[in-house]
């Protein structure tokens, strides 16, 4: 009796994980997709270069002090071929909600051909996007 219960329990469990792990990936799904078709929102968007479009806020301290230097060593090391767009979420709350933003930071990465390829939610360290735009 007592495994058969224990049984059930990690079976209810893992089906808990899994049906969480597919609500984020089909999540982060439609949020490439849709951000694949906003790009117009943007502005000018420098050909042939990797963008990542940062969306942030003024009270947003890891924006400040572990987001934003990030960017800043990545844009440095990559100069011309990487473009950054810093976006004000208060300024801008439109286009945040159009982009799915629920939280800052929050960035999306999308390769020269644009199409995204990542969205980080929360902090991303330098390291960790360098890998992104090296994956694309």
């Amino acid at each position: 009796m007592f495994l058969n219960e224990t049984l059930t329990r990690a079976l209810i469990a893992f089906g808990i994980i899994l049906g969480g792990f597919s609500l984020y990936l089909a999540y982060n799904w439609t949020l490439k997709n849709r951000a694949s078709n906003l790009l117009s929102d943007l502005g000018p968007i420098r050909p042939g270069a990797f963008l990542l479009v940062y969306f942030t806020t003024p009270t947003c301290v890891p924006c400040k002090t572990v987001q934003r230097p990030a960017i800043q060593k990545i844009s440095e090391m990559l100069g011309n071929t990487l473009q950054v767009l810093e976006i004000d979420a208060t300024q801008q709350p439109d286009l945040a909600s159009r982009w799915g933003v629920l939280s800052v930071p929050t960035t999306f990465l999308i390769d020269p051909r644009g199409q995204v390829r990542h969205v980080n939610h929360g902090v991303t360290r330098a390291e960790q996007l360098l890998l992104q735009i090296h994956e694309g």
